[in-house]
């Protein structure tokens, strides 16, 4: 069966076309420009960035009426509850009709999961968009289960997930697809898959273990998928300081040796040493990024990253900032804002 031309391409994000008017990065911060980030700036950062997440997000349902994306719903439904959890106002309606798109968009094609087909995108589309559902506290339905048995039989021949096009830095990792599906599993698989999942989890920690990782986007899920599948402490504190070695001397991370710092690298980095790490938000290397995340922000609340992925759709306006570039910069606004909304107290 044929699927539509968005469904094939609707997975984590960096496919705009090439840049060629959008506005220069600021400066990298050199160390000593990187500014104390006090309760009050990373107040001002999260309120700022914001509503563009929400418009952004608005905009690709509205012109993408039938594909959920990783980049403009998934990246920032998390950064919308993760700030809401932390006592921001967002627009509530404008959440819940998110995550409605979201479960309308896997109960469209559950007939293809129970089928183990998928959709466009395969285990990145479905595991984030089952991410995106749990961290708007969905409550599993026969959709979720379906999603949850294709990504059980879906590459069951791999000791991993593998993204079904190299559009980097979000869908080229073996490590990024594999806890996409992972998450997934966790979040979402019923009891009678549980013996299934668990012979998965095993099967994928003993490939973690063992293989390397070679760039941040790597690092980064290698260790959210450790922390995942269950290693030991050890091991996942070994991981976190694999990433952390990589910290740049302004704060931020580069998503390759040879490129500068960005928020998409710094934003993951920092989020995954928190939240899978242990790292405390207040040690000094979380803050050094956040202080990075505070100067990179641009006046309008928004972070430009350049697109270094291939086109393989016509481009669309969904919103958010930075014209071609918009979809790589509105995947790091949400993970930038994630990162910076995780170092303010939770509310009761």
């Amino acid at each position: 069966m044929k699927l539509p031309a968005c469904l094939v391409v609707a997975v984590l994000v960096v496919f705009a076309q090439p840049a060629s008017a959008a506005p220069a990065p600021a400066p990298a911060p050199s160390a000593t420009d990187i500014p104390e980030p006090s309760t009050a700036l990373l107040r001002a950062a999260v309120t700022k960035s914001l509503p563009l997440l929400t418009a952004g997000a608005r905009g690709s349902m509205e012109k993408r009426e039938r594909c959920f994306t990783c980049h403009n719903q998934g990246l920032p439904i998390m950064a919308l509850t993760t700030a809401q959890a932390r006592g921001f106002n967002i627009d509530t309606n404008e959440l819940r009709t998110q995550l409605q798109f979201t479960a309308d968009f896997l109960a469209k094609n559950r007939t293809n999961y129970l089928a183990g087909k998928g959709q466009g995108g395969q285990a990145d589309t479905a595991g984030y968009a089952l991410w995106a559902l749990a961290n708007g506290a969905w409550k599993p339905d026969a959709t979720t289960a379906a999603v949850a048995e294709y990504l059980l039989v879906w590459q069951q021949n791999l000791v991993h997930w593998k993204p079904q096009s190299r559009r980097p830095p979000s869908e080229q990792s073996l490590f990024t697809s594999t806890h996409a599906a992972l998450r997934g599993l966790k979040n979402f698989g019923t009891a009678e898959q549980r013996e299934r999942i668990d012979r998965r989890i095993a099967q994928v920690r003993a490939w973690l273990l063992k293989t390397p990782a070679t760039d941040t986007e790597d690092r980064v899920f290698r260790l959210r998928a450790l922390h995942l599948a269950g290693a030991t402490a050890a091991e996942i504190h070994q991981a976190a300081q694999d990433l952390l070695a990589t910290q740049q001397a302004d704060g931020g991370w580069s998503q390759l040796p040879e490129l500068g710092t960005d928020a998409y690298a710094t934003g993951t980095a920092l989020a995954a040493l928190h939240q899978s790490g242990g790292l405390a938000t207040t040690a000094t290397p979380y803050q050094r990024g956040l202080g990075y995340l505070l100067t990179r922000q641009l006046p309008d609340g928004s972070w430009l990253v350049k697109t270094r992925s291939k086109p393989i759709q016509t481009f669309y306006e969904s919103g958010y900032p930075h014209g071609t570039n918009q979809f790589i910069s509105i995947t790091a606004a949400g993970w930038a804002t994630t990162a910076l909304a995780l170092a303010l107290p939770a509310t009761p």
